[in-house]
């Protein structure tokens, strides 16, 4: 007879705590020990688990680990999933934490199926996101020395009359800038020299997204979201790499809800209360949402650029574009006129957004 065998893993950079959790209810739970975190002790974990009549399921916590024990329990026959810590059932009054405990836990809830499986991209893919959270953290590099280097002419009591910074005329008036004192000066030099040096790693981090681009095998559907208003070369890399496979959700509101935007809710009895949005997914890919979500406040319009990025697309991913920017671009209107503040009309937005990004991405097949 069959049985199963659901093995809990609490994998740390070094180490391995490892419990196994019989089938059935009653079945016993133990502690197997703990295991160097190499490929070679794996090999040898499963080698002593498996039996003719067994057959293993393993589990660990998403981390910094990767997934490269997974990738080595799937090349090796098993059966193995990698759990969302962000929703493991927990006891509020459970104040004692250790690997032998969380490894137990682990194993006891993937026999009870309370866990949920996050989805895992696959090395390409894994790389190109690499790639896209390398550019955000360099972008957000550049951002925080652009708002130094106001902070400390502020100070100073420098103020640019123009009308928008990092412009060819604030860049002169930087240049300007002089002290009589030294070390402002040299802060001076070196803030404008750290800006230009993130500047550069960021473009450089852009020309190999798009060099990287044509060999993706969702290449196809980044050139298909962007027939969306306000869904640049950047924003729709970062949609497909953050979220993955669109075809794994069934409907719109999973991906709302996955990504966050969906409102959070207190309800009981007759009461029903809700709140600000749940921001339990992809942060990212949120404030890309919503960045997208600003064009939609002018008028429904296709200019010129905008024709000729989406002039090789099929006549139905141009429809369901256009759908949105007249939908979108009114319902803006409405809720703009309607009192409601802005945040809240636009994240409004971004949400009903999803639902197009939703339609395109079922539409178009990955190469």
């Amino acid at each position: 007879m069959s049985t199963i065998k659901f093995i809990g893993l609490d994998v740390h950079k070094e180490t391995i705590a490892v419990a196994v959790a019989d089938d059935g209810r009653s079945g016993e739970i133990r502690f197997h020990g703990t295991i160097l975190n190499t490929p070679e002790a794996i090999r040898r974990l499963v080698s002593r688990l498996a039996t003719p009549d067994a057959t293993l399921h393993f589990c660990y916590e998403a981390g910094g680990c990767g997934y490269g024990i997974h990738r080595q329990l799937l090349g090796m026959g098993m059966d193995c999933s990698v759990i969302a810590p962000s929703v493991i059932p927990r006891k509020p009054a459970d104040r004692v934490k250790t690997d032998r405990r969380d490894a137990e836990m682990l194993a006891r809830l993937l026999r009870s199926g309370e866990l949920t499986a996050i989805w895992i991209p696959d090395p390409a893919h894994e790389a190109m996101r690499d790639l896209v959270r390398s550019r955000r953290q360099v972008r957000q590099d550049l951002v925080a020395s652009r708002q130094m280097l106001l902070g400390f002419l502020l100070r100073h009591g420098r103020k640019f009359t123009g009308r928008t910074n990092w412009t060819k005329a604030h860049w002169r008036w930087l240049g300007s800038q002089a002290f009589e004192i030294p070390h402002p000066q040299f802060i001076l030099g070196e803030s404008i020299r750290r800006i230009e040096e993130a500047q550069q790693r960021c473009d450089r981090l852009d020309t190999m997204l798009m060099e990287a681009l044509p060999r993706w095998s969702l290449a196809p559907v980044v050139k298909a979201l962007q027939a969306l208003r306000g869904v640049g070369p950047i924003v729709a890399i970062t949609l497909a790499a953050e979220i993955g496979d669109l075809s794994r959700f069934e409907t719109p509101k999973q991906l709302m809800g996955w990504l966050g935007l969906v409102p959070s809710e207190a309800s009981s009895g007759t009461r029903t209360r809700r709140g600000a949005i749940t921001k339990t997914g992809n942060r990212e890919t949120r404030a890309m949402l919503v960045e997208a979500a600003w064009s939609y406040r002018l008028p429904a319009r296709e200019e010129r650029r905008y024709r000729a990025r989406v002039e090789d697309l099929p006549e139905e991913i141009r429809a369901i574009a256009w759908k949105a920017q007249v939908r979108l671009c009114q319902r803006y209107r409405t809720l703009a006129a309607s009192g409601e503040a802005l945040p809240k009309v636009i994240t409004a937005i971004a949400r009903e957004l999803v639902g197009f990004i939703w339609d395109i991405g079922r539409r178009v097949q990955p190469t």
